[in-house]
């Protein structure tokens, strides 16, 4: 039945009557949809569907963002396009997702937590579309409700389009002033404003003056942690190639060696990166990796010297998924060495094991096991460790957005305790004149320095090394200026890498 047709005649003079002849009490004429009911309840644009999968999977199934994007995108056959919408909807929303709660709360008769879960996502989605893309409101709202006619039912769409029409009666930074007037608490007001817990914010900000920096600086930081990065490639050294990539859009990396920036749509339709010799992996993390390799080592309690060809032992005690170790690898690989692998948790092994194909089976074992019982198997044995301890991933917001709404301040404790555990073995495996870099992927002092002084005041064997001159010995930059106390910290609004800290530690005796 057309619009006109369920109308009676265009004047609306006609009564409308029911399936039993009775008239409807309607004062006005309703109008309908052209399209069929089976149309408008089961048509979803997929690139929002992908993004509604992602934000369902990370809410109901605690699941990583960035694992269940690219299945999502493969299952429904994106193209390049929509694959890039589908990302920075689902990114996007999942990073404002404070603010937008926030705004969202101003605009629903009731408390969030009375929502159903998969109405707020939806909500979400449709609210990061109307504020921060170049969406137009229309379709925002049309595609939106579409979408929850199709995975939600009919029922809701009424309420998401209600609540999304009131969304759009500002832009962004005119509910941002809405929500912040009247406040004089600088935290809070940094946590609305750029979608931050309250208390990343406050640890943010120690983090900054704990590493020499000054705290107005993070606003700026906040900002960048918001900014979708550009993906980072590594050409495994002797090994892999950049040639591919650099073909298919990409450019070469500013500051570490064989490294590349790719904004060309989905890595992994590199054949380089199927077979492993390319690989995915944040600037930071290289720089990291490649500062240990290179560190100078002292020859106490080992036959023949640094740099003169003997065979070194290296160890990655927290291996998985394995990124570092296969650069590790592969750098051991060039240089006539062997690396040993640790994971605990055998799936997670399995990655590493996938990481290091590329390498020759002959240079790298995987060990299973804990990794604070290494130096019972291995004692005074490696020349260089790399902890890449278990942390908060607070340096890495920009790439897993949903790790601020997902992880709480009681979290500290513990990984501060399993931090310092694993560096305390990696200093009982590491041989005398050997190396150990402590390395997270997080600023917070609790996770860095805290843990590093620790290390010096229980220890009297050990000393650290310029972790900042080192980043800058193998940066292509050659001036980071990312050293603070013997130790570095790179940053996003500073380096435009992932917050990873480091500290080189070397054993001396």
């Amino acid at each position: 039945m057309t619009k006109q047709q369920g109308q009676g005649n265009a004047g609306g003079s006609e009564r409308r009557r029911n399936a039993a002849g009775r008239e409807r009490n309607r004062p006005e004429p309703r109008g309908f949809s052209t399209a069929a009911p089976s149309e408008r309840t089961r048509r979803a644009d997929p690139a929002r569907l992908v993004a509604f999968e992602v934000l369902r999977a990370v809410a109901a199934d605690d699941a990583y963002a960035n694992l269940v994007l690219p299945v999502s995108i493969r299952k429904h056959r994106l193209d390049k396009r929509d694959a890039g919408f589908a990302t920075e909807l689902a990114y996007g929303a999942l990073r404002g997702q404070g603010t937008y709660d926030a705004v969202l709360a101003t605009c629903v008769d009731r408390p969030l937590e009375k929502l159903d879960p998969a109405i707020l996502d939806a909500l979400r989605i449709g609210t990061h579309q109307l504020l921060a893309m170049r969406v137009p409101a229309h379709a925002a709202l049309d595609q939106t409700v579409g979408l929850a006619r199709a995975v939600i039912g009919a029922g809701p769409s009424a309420l998401i389009n209600a609540v999304l029409r009131r969304v759009s009666a500002k832009n962004l930074e005119e509910w941002v002033a809405e929500l912040t007037a009247g406040l004089t608490d600088a935290t809070k007001i940094s946590s609305l404003t750029h979608s931050h817990p309250e208390w990343i914010v406050r640890a943010l900000r120690q983090a900054l003056v704990d590493h020499g920096r000054d705290v107005s600086e993070i606003e700026t930081l906040l900002a960048a942690n918001n900014a979708a990065p550009v993906v980072n490639l590594l050409a495994l050294p002797g090994l892999g190639s950049l040639d591919e990539a650099f073909d298919a859009g990409a450019e070469p990396g500013e500051l570490a060696e064989g490294s590349a920036l790719f904004s060309a749509g989905d890595v992994g339709r590199l054949e380089s990166i199927r077979v492993g010799t390319t690989r995915v992996q944040d600037a930071g993390s290289q720089l990291v990796a490649r500062a240990l390799a290179a560190v100078e080592l002292n020859s106490a309690g080992h036959d023949g010297a640094a740099g003169t060809g003997r065979h070194e032992q290296w160890l990655d005690l927290c291996a998985g998924p394995g990124g570092k170790s296969a650069l590790l690898g592969a750098l051991a690989q060039q240089r006539g060495h062997t690396l040993v692998a640790n994971e605990p948790a055998e799936h997670r092994a399995q990655l590493v094991r996938q990481a290091l194909r590329p390498l020759d089976p002959a240079v790298w074992t995987v060990r299973v096991g804990d990794g604070r019982t290494v130096a019972e198997e291995f004692p005074d044995t490696f020349d260089r460790v790399l902890v890449d301890a278990p942390c908060t991933g607070l340096g890495a917001l920009r790439r897993r957005p949903e790790a601020r709404w997902r992880r709480k301040p009681s979290d500290i404790a513990g990984l501060g305790t399993l931090q310092r555990e694993l560096l305390a073995a990696a200093l009982k495996a590491v041989r005398p004149g050997g190396v150990v870099a402590y390395v997270t992927c997080s600023p917070h002092p609790a996770e860095t320095s805290a843990v590093v002084q620790d290390c010096l005041r229980r220890h009297d064997d050990v000393e650290l090394i310029d972790a900042g001159a080192a980043l800058d010995g193998v940066s292509l930059t050659g001036a980071l200026a990312a050293g603070h106390e013997s130790t570095a910290q790179l940053w996003p609004h500073v380096h435009g890498t992932d917050a990873m800290f480091l500290a080189l530690i070397r054993r001396t005796a």
